[in-house]
């Protein structure tokens, strides 16, 4: 994790206090990234806009419109089929002069601009949930009117949290299968080593923290090695020792192929979200989204 020394000297509005939106934005306060008093938030119902506006300490709303006038950084974290509705409300709060981060999974920058009608900067993201703990995973993108200025700011938001990489617009949904589902499969696997040790006689609390531990070192130490994660198994299983056998059940159970299939589907929904979810995309919009993957 790569903190930042000083928080964003921006206004920012979070547009979106949904699991991900409220994941994000908790972490971005508890880092002290973002000001209290130069962050608003929106959620659709009055009742819960009050309630999280005592708890986070910051001003919530249901005005996205108000909220977008009054910030330069605008994050959108509604989800993908919400994402025509909110972009055409803002739209003329937004200028070249602002910046829009999107983390909504499956929708193009080249979408959001089109809707946006007007060469606003875009930049593209796909957080994961580990961002609530500092150790997030991020995928970031430009859009065709952001400058490596505006890739920097977005940055900046999301080392705060985790682990952040630029890449093409065409991986992000592979980013959204690996490592935006990819919690969710590592969550089964852990749990699968926790009953596994509960098996061979372990209590389920010591069971869990020798999975949790186990993972979090492993992955560790690929990531401050840079090894190759064949190497580094490698150097785990000793010839005629009791590894060799655990993975000779791995290998016939297919865990491997299992774990790249689940990525590939996970994947492949991604590119479907918006498709499969928007009631109001274009059939000009629907041949934008393929082109520009």
């Amino acid at each position: 994790m790569t903190p930042i020394a000083k928080p964003v000297d921006r206004r920012v509005a979070v547009l979106g206090l949904g699991k991900m939106g409220g994941i994000l934005l908790q972490a971005l306060l508890k880092q002290r990234i973002l000001l209290p008093q130069n962050t608003v938030a929106t959620v659709q119902h009055q009742e819960r806009a009050e309630a999280l506006s005592r708890e986070l300490g910051i001003s919530v709303t249901t005005d996205n419109v108000g909220a977008a006038s009054q910030s330069d950084l605008v994050l959108i974290c509604v989800k993908p089929n919400a994402v025509s509705q909110v972009v055409r409300e803002i739209r003329h709060q937004m200028s070249s002069k602002k910046l829009l981060v999107s983390i909504a999974a499956s929708v193009p920058t080249s979408y959001i601009e089109r809707l946006l009608g007007a060469e606003v900067p875009v930049v593209r993201a796909m957080p994961n949930t580990p961002c609530l703990v500092g150790y997030g995973m991020t995928g970031i993108c430009k859009g065709k009117f952001a400058s490596q200025a505006h890739v920097t700011t977005a940055r900046g938001l999301f080392d705060a949290v985790g682990i952040t990489v630029v890449v093409d617009e065409r991986h992000m949904d592979a980013v959204t299968g690996l490592s935006a589902s990819g919690p969710a499969f590592i969550y089964i696997i852990l749990e699968s080593l926790a009953e596994a040790g509960v098996k061979v006689g372990l209590p389920r609390d010591i069971a869990t923290i020798l999975a949790a531990q186990t993972a979090q070192g492993a992955a560790r130490v690929v990531l401050e090695t840079g090894h190759h994660p064949a190497l580094l198994k490698d150097a785990v299983t000793t010839p005629a020792g009791c590894t060799i056998d655990g993975i000779l059940e791995l290998e016939e159970g297919k865990l491997r192929v299992t774990l790249i299939k689940a990525v590939v589907k996970a994947t492949a929904r991604a590119r479907e979200l918006l498709l499969g979810e928007s009631p109001v995309l274009e059939e000009q919009e629907v041949s934008e989204k393929f082109n520009s993957v």
